[in-house]
């Protein structure tokens, strides 16, 4: 780490805050150079390789074009968007939001995470979220002086399941926060209608805030993504968050969104506008028509996710991993172990050579690197073409 020397200092000063010490590069940006250098077919980090709706891409240059966003937007967001969300809450979830005061536009989910961390979190409170979780969690928790609380999913019969009993054992009276993801990346978790009001009834149990990442909500493939803020009780307490990135295949764009009460809309925002204050101005008007796509479009959507799963799941399975195969998101979690690796590591670096496949060791995403250390996360939100090379190529570690 690059240090400076201040006068009167008896040794070096690393130059990044203690906060941040143990976030450098992304294990993304690692693997994504292996690829690049190894010629490899990238499943590790979860990007679309095609883009979405004709439509909607012209939709943006149409914004362009006529001058719309191309000077700062309003900083909640640009009106039709905003009731774009209030209207796919509504007729998704059967939520109501007013788009004026419970709407905010971000710069994508990862904004949306950070500015309610921000916002919301004291240095010292407990956040509980659930591991492993999305690497930002970790980092936004850490900028807002948050102490991160993992709660662990763990593998029973070929998926993650969440322990109830060992998530309310873990609020305490420090807790501010439940860091609630589902559908659930990196495991491809759907938690279900019961589990969900467990944690809500906790939540009102102990007079806790939640944000729930949601980001996948059209991508549950088995059994049905159900919103928290749709539980009694959690209507006022909860930020929901999501965006346009993985359900319109335009991860670029970087247009997310809150949902919320007035008042953590207004507590969120006081964050949100000292990062990006606004962003996306064109992409917003464009992202307000999408939402207003027929069902067709994410019933489509989420029926060609399912086959691409299922392909790179059979083709996994057929190579000699044991497969967590996903009720939901766009990634598979395998256990390395029948192939008699441990190491998550290790497997994915020497992947590349071996097969010329790139994928993500979950350990990343954990705080207890032992829990995750044999589990290897693939995306599958690629070309069929591409994912039948795949694992055409994976075929070759099959014992």
């Amino acid at each position: 780490m690059t240090t400076h020397r201040t006068a009167g200092e008896e040794g070096p000063r690393p130059l990044l805050n203690r906060r941040l010490a143990e976030f450098g590069t992304t294990i993304f940006a690692e693997m994504s150079a292996l690829a690049l250098r190894t010629g490899s077919i990238n499943l590790g980090q979860g990007f679309p390789d095609t883009d979405g709706p004709e439509e909607i891409r012209e939709a943006a240059v149409r914004a362009l074009r006529d001058g719309r966003g191309n000077q700062y937007p309003p900083g909640p967001g640009v009106p039709e968007l905003r009731t774009a969300i209030a209207e796919h809450q509504r007729r998704f979830h059967g939520l109501a939001y007013d788009p004026d005061t419970e709407v905010l536009v971000t710069a994508g989910a990862t904004e949306a995470i950070a500015a309610a961390l921000l916002a919301l979190v004291e240095p010292g409170d407990e956040v509980i979220a659930l591991e492993p979780y999305y690497d930002s969690y970790a980092a936004s928790i850490a900028m807002a002086g948050g102490v991160r609380v993992p709660v662990t999913l763990r593998p029973h019969e070929l998926a993650f399941r969440l322990d109830l009993d060992e998530l309310r054992a873990a609020v305490t009276d420090r807790t501010r926060l439940l860091l609630i993801n589902t559908p659930h990346n990196p495991t491809g978790t759907v938690l279900t209608r019961a589990e969900l009001a467990a944690i809500a009834e906790l939540a009102v149990e102990r007079d806790l805030l939640v944000v729930t990442d949601e980001v996948y909500e059209h991508l549950a493939f088995d059994g049905e993504h159900v919103p928290l803020a749709s539980f009694p009780g959690m209507r006022g307490r909860t930020v929901t968050i999501s965006s346009a990135g993985k359900t319109f295949s335009f991860t670029g764009w970087k247009v997310g969104w809150v949902t919320a009460s007035p008042e953590l809309i207004s507590t969120v925002r006081s964050a949100k506008q000292f990062l990006t204050y606004v962003s996306a101005g064109p992409f917003q008007y464009a992202v307000a028509e999408a939402l207003r796509l027929p069902d067709a479009y994410f019933d489509g959507l989420r029926d060609d996710l399912r086959a691409k799963r299922d392909l790179l799941s059979d083709g996994l399975s057929a190579a000699g991993f044991a497969v967590h195969r996903p009720a939901g998101t766009y990634f598979v979690t395998t256990d390395i172990r029948p192939l008699g690796e441990e190491d998550g590591f290790a497997f994915c670096r020497a992947l590349p050579e071996r097969c010329g496949v790139v994928a993500i060791p979950n350990a990343v995403f954990y705080d207890h690197r032992d829990e995750g250390a044999p589990f290897v996360r693939f995306a599958f939100c690629k070309r069929v073409d591409v994912l039948e090379e795949a694992v055409a190529r994976l075929k070759s570690l099959a014992p």
